[in-house]
């Protein structure tokens, strides 16, 4: 059921409408990456916090899409992103 829609106020003699929209508020990250360093040959894992659950993430490594693999972990969590990169090498930086 939605707010949205025309509201009306009837006295009989006379009628006062207002037309209510309502919008939801942006998604927005609430708690930012944070930098890591790691030794080579360890796992990494990068989380966010969203401000809404099960939303549509992309990861990405200096512009280029990261796609689940060997390599990479992807997944959610209610409002956390995680991403886990295995086997961590000098290239991964």
């Amino acid at each position: 059921k939605t707010d949205a829609g025309l509201y009306t106020c009837d006295i009989g003699t006379d009628v006062a409408k207002s037309k209510v929209s309502v919008q939801e508020k942006p998604t927005e990250v609430t708690k930012q990456l944070e930098d890591k360093t790691s030794a080579v040959g360890q796992d990494i894992s990068l989380s966010c916090e969203l401000s809404k659950p099960d939303l549509s993430i992309r990861w990405y490594k200096d512009g280029k899409a990261i796609r689940k693999s060997q390599k990479y972990d992807l997944h959610q969590e209610g409002t956390r992103a995680i991403l886990i990169i295995h086997d961590s090498t000098v290239k991964d930086s």
